[in-house]
């Protein structure tokens, strides 16, 4: 009996889906998920496999076309990447938002040797008549791409397009073993859970200023012998001003970050946890060639 296996790299802009649609996919949360735009800043893998199939999701950042910032273009090579070693691609849009005919990522998707699928997602806000129009006009503009509409948050159709990726993929050998979901540690999905947390509840520029290092992550047992796992991170701000912010007045905004973050952990870890959060400042980190490799933007 044939093995099907392949990497399958979702691309589109930030905020329509990628997140949602792989989180899906696995069955798992890989990627953090909200309602601001460059929530994903890493590309992620979240691994699905079968008796007869392995498929490799990579869940890259949305494409930023206008990038302030060097931590914003190492951003984009991500997204550049996922061009180079794919066995199918996914492009996610939103079912009603438009794209020019010269959009760059047309010229780069013409190139591609593989199958392209066109993902509508988030069918749910429109009409049946909005679908069909839109589904016409993508026919026109990406004519070698299989359009599959779908609502991710809501499962919908997503079955569908799971069975047309393992229909699509070349045989091929199982790259990872079978129980494995990911390629990232437990301490990357950690500092993606505070991060999220951070999104959830600070405003502003905020969120986009800070990046997480887990300092020390060390599993044990706790005075009653129960298993438990301490954690200590580090929240590094971009200016002077924003270390008040996070902490708050009299520590109560850290201190419900923490409480948050911790029950977050714990659902993720399935165990006990102790958290530890402090907060440094790297005057614009983002710029920060040295930080921005600590911090793994050049892997």
């Amino acid at each position: 009996m044939s093995h099907k296996s392949g990497f399958v790299n979702i691309i589109g802009r930030p905020n329509v889906g990628k997140s949602t649609l792989m989180n899906a996919m696995v069955g798992e949360r890989m990627s953090i998920i909200t309602n601001k735009p460059q929530t994903t800043r890493h590309r992620i893998i979240g691994i699905l496999s079968g008796d007869e199939f392995q498929i490799v999701f990579s869940d890259t950042p949305g494409f930023i076309e206008d990038p302030n910032y060097s931590m914003q273009h190492k951003m984009n090579r991500f997204v550049h990447s996922t061009f180079e070693d794919a066995d199918l691609m996914l492009f996610v849009t939103e079912v009603t938002e438009s794209y020019d005919q010269d959009d760059l990522l047309f010229s780069r998707l013409a190139k591609v040797k593989v199958p392209i699928f066109l993902v509508l997602n988030k069918i749910d806000t429109c009409t049946d008549e909005v679908l069909e129009q839109k589904k016409a006009e993508w026919a026109v503009l990406l004519p070698n791409a299989k359009i599959i509409p779908i609502a991710a948050l809501h499962h919908t159709n997503t079955q569908a397009l799971l069975e047309a990726i393992q229909e699509a993929l070349p045989d091929g050998p199982a790259y990872y073993p079978k129980d494995q979901l990911t390629d990232r540690p437990e301490r990357f999905f950690v500092s993606e859970i505070i991060r999220e947390k951070i999104l959830e509840q600070y405003h502003q520029e905020i969120p986009y200023s800070v990046e997480i290092i887990v300092d020390y992550f060390k599993e044990g047992t706790n005075r009653e012998g129960e298993p438990i796992t301490r954690i200590g991170a580090t929240i590094y701000v971009a200016r002077k001003t924003q270390k008040p912010i996070i902490i708050g007045r009299k520590g109560e905004a850290i201190k419900k970050l923490g409480i948050e973050s911790r029950k977050s952990i714990q659902t993720f870890l399935d165990t006990n946890v102790f958290l530890e959060l402090h907060v440094k400042i790297r005057e614009n980190w983002r710029d920060d060639e040295r930080m921005l490799k600590h911090f793994g933007y050049n892997s």
